[in-house]
């Protein structure tokens, strides 16, 4: 039976997107981005309090699908649903989209004065840290599509093995709610390790092998949902915690901040996937809808916030309706009418993952 939750889940959290991208804009840590505005601290401490659990529910989230998919799929045809909806919708996502970002980027951090078509030319010839603030090749919000896929591949071959001696023993889906709670303790570990651009591969391959071989279970899932109001408690003493401290302190807490941040990461996970399933499983009409159009939207959102941002700072550069609120307003919108038009087209349904809705009411 499908876990409607989990798609739920997947949709609210890919539509975040939004209002997260456009707050790194304003970020107070110096980091570059595709357009930068004047820091503001309450602005960041949104992008602070979500980025502990943010991403890692979505890799999470992919571990638990996965077991559910193997259940009904060899792992041939698994690989093969993974190059359909991750390696194809990254490689259009970087030739197609992600140009786009490089342009502004270079355009409002370097100084560049050519031609956006002139500047494919240095898209695809300059190579420096894969962001694209640059003007560099990217791949952008596209990285979680990497990672997920070389996580795909890396561990199929684990799965296949240890997934049988797990069989054997019958204990995983027993564990006790108290050591699923010690799962944090790896994660503060973790954070920089085989880290790319401040994005952990082996932080996000942890919290997907948990995803599959601990959270997929259904008694465990409802040992979690029975928790799920001590999880949310923990969970955000420990985002904000994370927040005053990274934002608001003025001093560098080091370890503190990391362990703040791991259980933040940690607890909120558990939280949202005990309240998911409390509150979440169920399919209509609206839920149907969203969860249709996640994929076009991840890959189309972010040229919209990039593009509305640059427009409308040449208004108003310091005004933060004018470049926060207004430009989120327009992404959404703007977002929501493009993916419906190529929810339409079957070669765009399949460059983005998604499937064809053409025909259906």
């Amino acid at each position: 039976m499908r876990k409607q939750f989990i798609d739920n889940l997947r949709w609210m959290d890919v539509f975040l997107l939004i209002p997260y991208h456009a707050a790194q804009a304003f970020n107070t840590w110096g980091e570059l981005n595709y357009i930068c505005f004047t820091p503001n601290k309450i602005i960041s401490s949104f992008i602070v309090f979500l980025s502990p659990f943010f991403m890692p529910l979505l890799f999470l989230l992919a571990g638990m699908s996965s077991r559910y998919a193997l259940a009904k799929r060899t792992y041939g045809q698994y690989i093969f649903e993974r190059i359909k909806r991750l390696l194809i919708p990254l490689v259009f996502g970087a030739v197609c989209f992600c140009p786009v970002l490089a342009y502004f980027g270079d355009k409002n951090n370097y100084g560049y004065s050519g031609g956006f078509f002139e500047h494919y030319g240095v898209f695809f010839t300059k190579w420096t840290d894969l962001t694209g603030f640059d003007g560099g090749f990217n791949v952008g919000q596209f990285w979680f599509l990497l990672y997920l896929f070389i996580i795909s591949l890396l561990f199929i071959g684990i799965i296949a093995i240890t997934n049988r001696v797990i069989k054997r023993q019958g204990r995983m889906e027993n564990i006790p709610f108290g050591v699923i709670c010690l799962m944090v303790i790896p994660l503060p570990f973790l954070y920089d390790l085989l880290s790319i651009g401040g994005k952990s591969f082996a932080e996000y391959i942890y919290i997907f092998l948990i995803g599959f071989y601990v959270l997929s279970h259904d008694k465990v899932i409802v040992k979690i949902e029975k928790y799920r109001y001590i999880s949310l408690t923990v969970g955000l003493v420990a985002a904000i915690t994370n927040v005053y401290m990274f934002i608001w302190s003025g001093s560098d807490l080091g370890i503190l901040n990391v362990i703040a941040k791991a259980f933040a990461e940690w607890f909120m996970i558990l939280a949202l996937i005990g309240i998911g399933k409390n509150k979440l499983d169920f399919r209509n009409r609206i839920t149907t809808y969203m969860s249709q159009r996640s994929f076009p939207f991840f890959s189309i959102h972010f040229i919209w916030i990039i593009l509305f941002q640059y427009w409308f700072s040449g208004i108003g550069v310091n005004n933060i309706v004018l470049v926060f609120i207004v430009p989120i307003v327009c992404a959404y919108l703007a977002t929501l009418v493009l993916a419906e038009i190529c929810l339409r087209i079957p070669i765009l349904c399949f460059l983005m993952g998604a499937k064809n809705t053409r025909g259906r009411g």
